[in-house]
């Protein structure tokens, strides 16, 4: 056999083309957006940002469906008007489309409900390529996802949960700022109030013997995490981040008000040398990003589908690779919390993802997030690797017609501008 019919042969046995000897690229099927299904789960959650709303993106190929999750009906049911007729693996046109085709540009509630139908979108594309999406994005840049534990107690009971997280596996094990038993009523000179009283001078001591106690449970080789929970004005929050620095915190979250972020973080990034996260109730990433480029914060906590699903999440994931930024994502429901393994598995920065109540089997699917020692894993299924049980859904919602027309501007090259 010569050189050439051997090098041609060696080919045709890999898969390749004989021309330029490149490999055959998988084809997707021409397909279009022929219905969107909004599901209620039987546990709904009525905490609109960590909403579990599930959907449901069919196409007119047999069997190609993709599942997403978040939004509420109303903000689902608009954003979902704009991709009937569209093809499914346009998913940044399609994002565009849904992101500028408005008056006003879309809140965070509506971004929201645009981030679980691009959920959808990429679970889409990873089945028609028979391939996870995290090969999509570039492939697992680490082997799993460490994730953290919420809890509480305090004293002894404190640091016997601390240390139980740390030998499950977890990385770190958080409580929030000294939260005070809600049927706990105190009588004060204003009478009786309608919750229980939280005084922050007060209750920063708490914090500072929880830090203490928190350390001792996790040990010298564990984390340990508070979340001040926005409860305090900027001279509080700055006594609490500096009385608790000797107990080396994995960082302290949202130390102030959200309104106040960009106003008092950077203050407070030059007061203390505990790290600090924020971020859970951001949306995209023109809510933080002058605060990560001036690394005035250590992590962001912004999370799927909450900032606009994985397109948006790409995003910001590079914006924080760029300053050397970690993200850390708040809880949503047990499918967007599995599309964080494919978001950020590829991410090269440090990750820490709040597992919330996803520690149990969510009883609506078949398949789902991979959680075991403490971790996040890859599972090597295809799309989001999720699979719905539709008999624990109850449909809500279907939208089958395009939702009303709206003018949408663009570039000669044919990208969208506003209109």
């Amino acid at each position: 056999m010569n050189r050439r019919s051997f090098i041609k042969s060696v080919a045709l046995a890999s898969g390749a083309t004989v021309a330029g000897l490149l490999p055959a690229r998988a084809a997707l099927p021409k397909a279009k957006i022929t219905k969107v299904n909004i599901h209620r789960p039987p546990n709904l959650n009525q905490l609109f940002n960590q909403s579990n709303m599930v959907v449901t993106v069919e196409t007119d190929q047999a069997g190609l469906i993709g599942v997403g999750e978040g939004g509420a009906v109303d903000t689902l049911t608009q954003c979902a008007g704009r991709l009937i007729g569209r093809n499914p693996f346009d998913i940044e046109r399609c994002w565009q489309d849904m992101d500028r085709a408005w008056f006003y540009p879309p809140g965070r509630e509506k971004i929201h409900a645009l981030g679980a139908l691009d959920l959808a979108l990429w679970d889409i594309k990873g089945k028609a390529l028979n391939v996870p999406v995290y090969d999509l994005l570039g492939g697992m840049n680490r082997t799993f996802v460490e994730c953290y534990l919420g809890g509480g107690g305090t004293g002894k009971k404190l640091q016997d949960n601390a240390r139980a997280a740390i030998e499950a596996g977890y990385r770190a094990f958080r409580i929030d700022a000294a939260s005070r038993d809600g049927q706990d009523r105190e009588e004060t000179d204003a009478g009786p109030l309608p919750g229980a009283i939280y005084n922050t001078h007060e209750r920063i001591l708490q914090v500072v013997q929880d830090a203490k106690d928190l350390r001792e449970g996790v040990g010298p080789k564990g984390d340990w995490i508070i979340d001040l929970h926005q409860r305090f004005d900027f001279a509080d929050s700055m006594r609490a981040c500096k009385m608790v620095e000797e107990y080396a915190p994995y960082y302290m979250e949202d130390p102030v008000r959200t309104e106040q972020f960009n106003d008092d973080i950077p203050k407070l990034r030059q007061l203390t040398t505990v790290p600090i996260a924020a971020g859970e109730e951001w949306g995209q990433r023109w809510d933080f990003n002058k605060l990560v480029e001036n690394h005035d914060i250590d992590y962001v906590r912004c999370t799927l589908p909450n900032v606009g699903g994985i397109t948006e999440m790409a995003r910001i994931a590079a914006l924080c690779e760029t300053h050397a930024i970690g993200i850390a994502p708040h809880f949503t429901g047990p499918i967007s919390t599995a599309a964080l393994v494919h978001a950020l598995g590829p991410y090269s920065a440090p990750v820490i993802v709040e597992i919330g109540g996803n520690t149990r089997p969510a009883a609506h699917l078949n398949e789902g997030l991979e959680l075991r020692n403490g971790k996040l894993w890859p599972n090597g299924r295809v799309g989001l690797g999720v699979t719905l049980n539709l008999e624990r859904l109850t449909l809500v919602s279907s939208i089958s017609e395009p939702g009303p027309a709206r003018n949408t501007y663009y570039r000669p090259d044919g990208s969208q501008t506003s209109w």
